[in-house]
């Protein structure tokens, strides 16, 4: 499943649908807004274009590592401290492979997915991405 809602994510569902029985290993990763001395931030989506990008990653990842499963949810919307913006599982045979998917999930979704984060705080309002050091 891929979506990108509004809604806060439910690691658990996204666990449960990844399982199944020729899954040795289940792999999360979970971002979420972290406290850079921001009080919060924006998420926004070229909706169709996202998720048709991360339609395709998905099966780069399953063909590419051999998954059972891959689970990607992105938030939009006005986030504070400590909420999740996104969230992946993967599940394969075994860990390596759903270790190695997950990661390149995340790392391409980073690079390829039309979705913009803009930081609020008192320091004003900043582009995640604009003047930063690569792998932030």
């Amino acid at each position: 499943m891929i979506e990108i809602t509004e809604k806060e994510i439910s690691l658990e569902e996204l666990i449960k649908r990844a399982r199944s029985r020729d899954a040795g290993a289940v792999v999360t990763f979970l971002g979420m807004v972290r406290d850079d001395g921001i009080e919060k931030l924006e998420v926004e989506a070229f909706r169709e274009a996202a998720l048709a990008e991360l339609e395709n990653i998905q099966k780069e990842a399953m063909s590419r590592f051999a998954l059972k499963a891959v689970e990607i949810v992105h938030r939009t919307g006005t986030l504070v401290v400590g909420e999740s913006i996104v969230a992946i599982v993967c599940s394969a045979g075994h860990r390596e492979e759903a270790f190695s998917g997950c990661r390149y999930i995340i790392e391409e979704l980073k690079k390829r997915a039309p979705l913009w984060k803009k930081e609020l705080g008192e320091r004003g309002e900043h582009w995640v991405g604009q003047d930063e050091p690569a792998g932030k």
